[in-house]
């Protein structure tokens, strides 16, 4: 899929503690540099991700997380091409995470998603009724994006989601 944008101001909290070290202020002597405290970071950011994406359960083959300050790339094999997509948004749904390149492969290859950034005022129903034409298919997409949405309610401005085809 590539490059995909995501709001880095929003989303899921993992609670990780950072290192700091000002980014312009020259190591100490024997101490960590910049460069080494951000490293250090994002390998936190990484493990953290590895945790979250196997607690949600997706099988990923070989899965890889490498993190670059607000960019993460995913590598792999999914299951499927929902565990694939779900996985992407996931990871791009946390603060602090701006872009996901998706490198991941998928076993049985179908149809992808189309994604969709949520705006103020959004419903699922809304949503709904501007991709299938029905507000009554709400439970879709409410579907295909758990188990990140626990609440059919509970969506908020930046988040993306996944807008499956319409089964046949």
């Amino acid at each position: 899929m590539g490059l995909i944008d995501f709001l880095k101001s929003a989303g899921k909290k993992l609670h990780i503690i950072h290192n700091d070290a000002p980014a312009a202020a020259p190591a100490a002597p024997g101490g960590p540099t910049p460069q080494q405290v951000q490293e250090l970071n994002d390998r936190k950011h990484e493990v953290a991700l590895v945790k979250l994406i196997a607690e949600m359960g997706f099988k990923i083959d070989d899965l890889g997380v490498n993190v670059v300050g607000e960019k993460v790339t995913l590598t792999g094999t999914a299951d499927t091409q929902a565990t694939r997509e779900k996985t992407v948004l996931m990871v791009g749904n946390v603060d602090g995470i701006g872009q996901v390149d998706d490198q991941l492969k998928v076993a049985n290859p179908e149809p992808e998603a189309t994604y969709y950034e949520v705006v103020k005022g959004d419903t699922l129903s809304k949503i709904a009724a501007h991709h299938y034409g029905n507000a009554n298919k709400y439970p879709v997409i409410f579907e295909a994006n758990r188990p990140m949405l626990k609440d059919p309610d509970e969506i908020y401005p930046g988040q993306k989601l996944r807008i499956p085809p319409l089964p046949k």
